[in-house]
């Protein structure tokens, strides 16, 4: 694994040579010096995130159909204010 650092200028005019560079490790973009931001491939990404779901996804998954849910109703009544 490399790692790259970058000054924001140098990101901005070589934005192609970044992306080449986070394919072999991550690529520190500085702002005055100071760390910023940090590109990664995808792949890299999705392996620090271990590839979580949001429940869409989690919803939309095989066999979910197979897990029982029954949350409990709940009611809902309105009641008059108490001004006083």
């Amino acid at each position: 694994m490399t790692v790259t650092t970058l000054s924001s200028r140098e990101f901005n005019q070589g934005a192609s040579e970044a992306k080449k560079a986070a394919n072999h490790g991550p690529v520190f973009i500085t702002d005055r010096g100071r760390p910023a931001h940090v590109l990664l491939s995808f792949e890299e990404y999705q392996r620090l995130t271990k590839q979580r779901r949001n429940i869409a996804d989690a919803l939309a998954m095989p066999g979910i159909s197979d897990i029982e849910f029954e949350p409990p109703r709940v009611t809902i009544e309105t009641r008059t204010a108490d001004f006083s």
